[in-house]
């Protein structure tokens, strides 16, 4: 039996070709003028350094790629002010810390046309990359019936009766085939078997649908023995990579989770590193001073580590450790007892009670919250109802079931929500599934820009013409939570008589919660009425029917007996500012 000595016949032979390459190599060799661009977003949010480099390789070549992503934020920005893009494929196009809101590099270009935009939700886009990578022509989906972004795409989504059952309507969302996808991976070996760690957001279909296949990069490039090792957590085998490079801090200032895996350092989100990037881009001058600064005068990858620095560096490797917050708590000063409360406190307050009063009643088992006061108001409703012996699962898009929000951040998606969850999965098992599948008890609480009396809203675009965000997963929860609470400023330019754009269509919504009082119905195809008012704050007196009316857009109905809410206690004040102590989205202090 002499052979079992050859080489070739030895388990641990490392086989396939070494796609090892230089980050400037693999952007030269394979991202090319005129394609389509599929940027994953799988565990890591950003795969920022491969798109520097396009950006540093492009320059001047006008609209040279179409780029397809979950969704476009500060690296894609750059890429879109030097005028390399000429056309989007997204569910979200804003800016996510500190406060989630929009681009003004994206209003700018989709404002003067320079600029085109496809809009899908959170789920639909990777179903479309999903039936592409299983070689399908569609897929099924219930999300985007009776929205704008039905009616917008005539030619990639199609609303039929259900061949099964003719009293129900179903969407046919059409396969989407990039030419090339970019990726950011923990860890690879050189033939780009790669390890992704959970949470998974859109998986990696885009990255199996893509003709060209992928341009991977990887936090370190190691022996296939070690991906061995970790076998259950590699998503993408090689045979679907291009080349791949090795790029510490490949992500940043996106920040890299480290669950399921403690053999690499990990990084926090550079939240600072983000806010500068969004106040420059107010002004074009401005934010080309500092694309100048960050990614062209760096001539590559490792001369932007420099510039960052080793301190900086190390902060934020500090900040990845899930238990920071207790330290936070520790040191935090600023977190204020006052008893006195603003409009949007009271508003967070308000609905939280009612999200609580509603769970019980209706058992709901799992809630979803979209960024914003609406997902503060959701997580003091979870502590309260656990506080009461009520179990519930808080749930969030990009993969999380059963996180517990932890104090002193009040993103959804910090990382250090990630460490707390009873699973991580991905955005068709949280929003496929869980959210809409056929045991779904879910209860949704989201924002919105504008809303009308039939409850529809609003977060794409304005009549005005000016862009705001798009629907992220709030599409998708308005189409399929059973029932559907929303919150926003109470102003006329927001409580229009009728939403040009719906973005999320009403029928499931019960509740509006506004800065001045809750609008309920019972039932679709009712208006809105208003049902309660807020309390004194801040030494004013209650609000009145006819200050809401006045900041109302539509002729206003009124419940017979309307309710002037309790104000809120102080443990609920003290659990959401400790989620927001730097008020972010809490806003200004009570004078």
């Amino acid at each position: 039996m002499e052979h079992f000595n050859e080489p070739w016949f030895q388990p641990e032979f490392t086989t396939g070709p070494d796609k090892v390459t230089s980050l400037k190599d693999a952007v030269r060799e394979h991202v090319k003028p005129g394609i389509l661009l599929h940027i994953g977003q799988v565990g890591a949010r950003w795969c920022t350094a491969i798109l520097f480099e396009i950006a540093r390789q492009f320059r001047g070549r006008k609209n040279s790629l179409e780029l397809v992503a979950l969704s476009m934020n500060l690296p894609q920005a750059v890429l879109v002010h030097g005028g390399i893009v000429s056309k989007i494929i997204t569910s979200y196009f804003g800016d996510p810390y500190y406060t989630p809101g929009p681009n003004a590099v994206f209003q700018r270009s989709l404002k003067d046309g320079s600029l085109k935009a496809e809009h899908w939700s959170l789920l639909t886009l990777p179903l479309r990359l999903q039936a592409a990578a299983m070689g399908v022509p569609f897929l099924p989906t219930r999300s985007l019936l009776g929205s704008s972004l039905e009616r917008e795409n005539p030619d990639t989504f199609l609303a039929m009766d259900d061949p099964f059952d003719k009293e129900s309507r179903i969407g046919l969302v059409k396969a989407l085939t990039p030419d090339l996808s970019i990726l950011h991976a923990w860890m690879a070996d050189s033939q780009g078997n790669a390890v992704f760690l959970p949470p998974l957001s859109e998986n990696l279909y885009g990255a199996m649908a893509s003709r060209q296949g992928v341009v991977l990069s990887a936090e370190k490039i190691v022996p296939t023995e070690t991906i061995r090792k970790y076998n259950h957590l590699v998503r993408l085998p090689g045979t679907f990579v291009r080349s791949v490079s090795e790029v510490p801090f490949g992500a940043h200032p996106g920040g890299l989770s480290r669950i399921g895996m403690y053999d690499l350092d990990v990084y926090a989100e550079d939240y600072d590193f983000i806010d500068e990037g969004r106040r420059c881009e107010k002004s074009e001058e401005e934010f080309e001073a500092w694309v100048q600064k960050w990614v062209l005068s760096c001539d590559s990858h490792e001369a932007y580590l420099e510039k960052l620095g080793r301190d900086r560096l190390l902060k934020l490797k500090g900040a990845s450790h899930f238990d920071i917050w207790k330290f936070e708590v520790e040191a935090e000063k600023n977190i204020s007892r006052d008893p006195s409360y603003t409009p949007v406190e009271m508003a967070a307050v308000a609905m939280s009670r009612k999200l609580k009063e509603t769970i019980i009643r209706n058992e709901y088992k799992t809630m979803l919250c979209g960024a914003g006061i609406s997902n503060l108001a959701a997580w003091l409703c979870f502590y309260y109802l656990r506080k009461e012996g009520y179990d519930i699962d808080l749930i969030a898009e990009v993969g999380l079931y059963g996180y517990v929000p932890r104090p002193m951040d009040p993103s959804i998606f910090n990382h250090r929500n990630f460490c707390t969850c009873k699973m991580v999965c991905d955005i068709q098992t949280v929003m496929g599934l869980i959210l809409s599948g056929s045991h779904g008890s879910c209860i949704g609480a989201i924002g919105a820009a504008e809303i009308d009396p039939m409850g529809n809203v609003n977060t794409t675009r304005t009549t005005e013409g000016t862009f705001i965000t798009g629907s992220g997963g709030a599409n998708d929860v308005a189409s399929a939570a059973k029932e559907v609470m929303v919150l926003v400023g109470q102003s006329k330019n927001r409580f229009k008589k009728r939403v040009e754009y719906v973005t999320s269509p009403g029928d499931n919504l019960r509740v509006v919660v506004s800065t001045l009082g809750l609008f309920e119905r019972e039932r679709a195809g009712e208006e809105l009425v208003l049902t309660a008012c807020f309390p004194c704050y801040s030494g004013q007196p209650h609000v009145t029917p006819e200050e809401v009316r006045e900041r109302c857009g539509w002729d206003l109905k009124q419940a017979p007996n309307i309710e002037i809410l309790d104000p809120p206690v102080q443990l609920e004040l003290d659990i959401i500012r400790s989620f927001d102590p730097n008020r972010y989205y809490l806003g200004k202090k009570a004078e």
